[in-house]
């Protein structure tokens, strides 16, 4: 564990370090990152990982999952899925053009729930028939809301993949960082949706000049989702484009944001949201949305 100061590198941390030395962290990453006392206690964890005890943190309401269901199999306009209508949730790729208008919310969803180092979460259960087992090890009521969100978390991440789409659940920063370079290589850059204020109201925010292409084709997307403790669920494929997005609100918030394209929407469920917003046809043009804050685009360099 690297030291600076009084400040102790989680291992987690260090990893990245080791295995990405020349590609900043973005936020997304940095606030799991545990910090103090529970950096400590990792390094503690590295060594005797047999007398670790989980400590339970808080499952969040299921922000990124709402707004963005992960399965494009499934859609209905009776299920539970809320969205804000002032918000604008999916555009087309032709309108991503500087002075464009587009109506947006910054509001990063907690991050109190830390990285679990690698060794520790590898020896936790997470699959549908070991729920039971898992509920109980974090002392949490099977009938609870909490419960219902996890269970959810786990059956995404064991649904199986789109064609043409690689997909993994990690369960800790190591092996995001192992999955995302073994589909990319080692030279990436790794980027998030910013803003320099949150919490803000629903407003119009004008696309500025300077879109950045991140990537072409080959890029995979890590979700953060609603666990016990940090879970992202990240997918490779063929058939998305990402952007970096330049904003500015109408109160003068700044914000660079992760536009993300997918160029084959014709195996999506034709009740899936987008397509009931824009009134579109699956297959028919390109779908862009913006990622939540909380979530990671990967792309080679």
């Amino acid at each position: 564990v690297a030291l600076v100061g009084s400040y102790a590198a989680s291992p987690s941390e260090v990893y990245w370090q080791t295995k990405l030395p020349n590609t900043p962290m973005p936020n997304a990453v940095k606030d799991h990152l545990p910090t103090g006392e529970a950096s400590i206690k990792n390094e503690a964890v590295g060594v005797n990982v047999g007398n670790w005890i989980p400590s339970r943190g808080r499952v969040e309401p299921p922000y990124a999952q709402q707004l963005f269901p992960i399965s494009r199999r499934y859609a209905a306009p009776d299920d539970k899925l809320h969205y804000n209508p002032h918000v604008t949730l999916f555009f087309q790729e032709e309108d991503l053009h500087a002075n464009k208008i587009v109506s947006l919310q910054f509001t990063k969803a907690s991050t109190r729930n830390k990285f679990l180092p690698r060794q520790v979460a590898e020896i936790i259960p997470f699959s549908s028939d070991k729920f039971d087992e898992i509920l109980q090890q974090f002392s949490i009521n099977p009938k609870s809301a909490e419960a219902e969100t996890m269970k959810s978390t786990i059956t995404h991440c064991e649904e199986p993949a789109l064609e043409g789409e690689v997909k993994y659940c990690a369960t800790s920063l190591e092996a995001m960082v192992d999955f995302s370079t073994s589909k990319l290589g080692n030279n990436v850059e790794a980027t998030s949706t910013e803003a320099d204020k949150q919490g803000t109201q629903p407003q119009k925010f004008t696309i500025m000049p300077g879109i950045k292409k991140l990537t072409e084709e080959n890029v995979v997307v890590c979700h953060s989702m609603s666990y016990v403790y940090p879970v992202f669920y990240c997918h490779k494929t063929h058939t998305t484009r990402a952007y970096s997005v330049p904003l500015v609100g109408a109160d003068g918030t700044k914000a660079k944001a992760v536009a993300i394209c997918h160029t084959d929407t014709s195996k999506w469920s034709p009740k899936y949201l987008a397509f009931q917003m824009l009134q579109l046809k699956p297959g028919s043009v390109p779908i862009c949305h913006f990622l939540p804050q909380n979530n990671i685009v990967w792309a080679a360099k």
